[in-house]
């Protein structure tokens, strides 16, 4: 099935991510032709029986992949780049992303065998691309991770906004650019097109900022008295730095417990993202310490078979053991649908005698989200002004929510749909619902990606 736009035609159309938290996949045509942003996976519900590993269908594009110009990632995300290795052999286009995305989509390349193959081109905030019929502004955003990047989309037919992932943080810890510095520097042209992340558009307020942490966690840390573990996502560089400056103030030792952190963290040291200054022990040497000097970091936090927080649980891990009166700090949110294994996981550190500190039971603040709350969705509409709204990145209710928001910041048009729609911003704005096939593909026995039954 082919869809051709024509040169004063705009669209945007979500194969993932819209409807959905997960698995992004974004077009955008123009005169003929298509790029494409994010490919990203999700992740089976537990108890569902389906493949754990799924992606959006990409069968639209790759039918006419000739008129794919190519592919930018955001951000390194798994929702957001964890799908390409799997699909870049029918997609067949260049891969544009900044360096520590780059850094970590380079392992998933290594494991498929495709390294050498794929195309990629490092950006950065401030460089501006050209893939005609499209150009691309780079601009740096806050969120979880490091290099998040806002895209100002440019065609003939007008401009897009797309934000990617992001959220306005006062106090980023290793961003050193202004949120709204950047933005109101970089975007002084009519934007005819939002497209903008929901998924915290019924979270009141503003966002935690990341530097806000540090008090609260460091409290923690100072009160106990034998081995601290803190899970948090092994992507969150930021966090990472704040756990092992932690660590140095409070005369203990910090080691990475997770394949995940391993790998985000040589990633940030190989792009030159690590403050060298905060140093990390070898894991195998968490075990031999003092309780009173270890501090380990360890993937888990949602409850993951095998991640190191279930092993420690079961007392199966072999580099660290936990003993009644150790701490463990969930420094993470509970992403929904795994509620009840984290319960699951805490009830089994709880019968060890280990104290388990969650973000919802502490007094003061342990995890800040990467996603922008109702407040700071409301001044992102004032600040860019676009002539249409579209909420991606969440489910319907979240989608509804973000489009009551532009409302309130009198944004006339907003365009709410799912996976498949056809967004047609120019000449004339609409939405041709299902006009392209949005199915899943899950990794089946073999590790290859192959349609499945919901």
């Amino acid at each position: 099935m082919a869809l051709r736009a024509e040169a004063d035609e705009l669209w945007f159309l979500p194969l993932g991510g819209c409807g959905e938290i997960g698995m992004n996949l974004n077009l955008f045509g123009h005169d003929d032709h298509w790029l494409m942003v994010d490919c990203g996976i999700t992740f089976a519900e537990p108890g569902v029986p389906e493949p754990k590993i799924q992606m959006a269908d990409p069968q639209f594009i790759i039918e006419q992949r000739d008129r794919l110009v190519a592919l930018v990632v955001t951000h390194a995300h798994e929702d957001h780049i964890g799908a390409i290795a799997h699909l870049w052999k029918d997609l067949r286009c260049p891969v544009y992303l900044s360096p520590f995305a780059a850094e970590i989509l380079k392992r998933k390349l290594l494991e498929a065998g495709l390294l050498s193959e794929v195309p990629l081109s490092l950006v950065r905030p401030g460089d501006v691309r050209k893939f005609d019929p499209f150009e691309i502004e780079f601009l740096q955003v806050d969120h979880s991770t490091p290099e998040s990047q806002a895209l100002l989309i440019r065609t003939k037919a007008g401009s897009i906004f797309h934000t990617g992932d992001w959220k306005h943080d006062a106090d980023p810890v290793i961003s050193s650019t202004s949120f709204t510095q950047n933005l109101r520097t970089n975007i002084r042209e009519p934007i005819l097109a939002m497209i903008c992340d929901s998924t915290n558009a019924l979270v009141s307020g503003r966002s935690t900022t990341e530097g806000s942490l540090f008090a609260s966690i460091d409290q923690l840390v100072k009160d106990a008295q034998a081995r601290i573990v803190i899970s948090c996502f092994g992507s969150n560089i930021a966090r990472l730095h704040t756990l092992v400056s932690i660590a140095q103030k409070n005369h203990r030792y910090a080691g990475l417990l997770g394949r995940s952190l391993f790998n985000y963290y040589s990633a940030a040291v190989n792009s030159g993202i690590w403050n060298t200054k905060l140093s990390l022990i070898e894991s195998n040497h968490l075990g031999y310490l003092p309780p009173s000097e270890v501090l380990a970091i360890a993937t888990g936090s949602q409850g993951e078979d095998r991640a190191a927080l279930d092993r420690l649980a079961n007392d199966t891990h072999d580099k660290l053991s936990l003993e009644s009166g150790d701490t463990v700090i969930m420094s993470s949110r509970v992403i929904p649908g795994n509620e009840t294994r984290v319960e699951d996981l805490i009830k089994r550190l709880n019968q060890k005698g280990v104290v388990v500190i969650s973000d919802n039971e502490s007094n003061s603040p342990i995890h800040a989200s990467g996603h922008p709350a109702q407040d700071e969705l409301a001044d992102l509409y004032k600040w860019i002004r676009p002539e249409i709204a579209i909420p991606v990145h969440g489910t319907a209710d979240h989608l509804i929510g973000n489009a009551e928001i532009a409302k309130s910041q009198d944004i006339k048009k907003r365009l709410v749909g799912k996976n498949g729609d056809l967004f047609m911003l120019a000449p004339q704005a609409g939405i041709r619902r299902e006009a392209a096939p949005a199915g899943r593909l899950g990794i089946n026995a073999k590790g290859e990606a192959a349609p499945f039954k919901n």
